[in-house]
């Protein structure tokens, strides 16, 4: 199987939004640092992860992160198509 087209840009986290409805999780707000236009630098997603062993974890805010995007080869066409 061939494998994803992917790229990872350092990213870090900015804060973290407590969520004012207990049902609704906190948010991870995340600053990309490089390869990403000014306007869109900073995502905001669940602050819900799984580590290597399986358990659930959060980020916590000032971590170092990576932003990654995958693609599968049928998602890609070569640059100078």
């Amino acid at each position: 199987m061939p494998e994803k087209a992917n790229v990872a840009m350092p990213a870090t986290v900015e804060k973290i939004i407590k969520s004012p409805d207990p049902r609704e999780p906190e948010k991870a707000q995340i600053n990309i640092e490089e390869g990403a236009d000014e306007l869109y630098k900073e995502i905001r997603i669940e602050n819900a992860l799984t580590d290597d062993k399986g358990d659930e974890v959060k980020l916590k805010e000032g971590a170092k992160v990576e932003v990654a995007v995958e693609a599968p080869p049928s998602g890609v066409i070569p640059k100078h198509e």
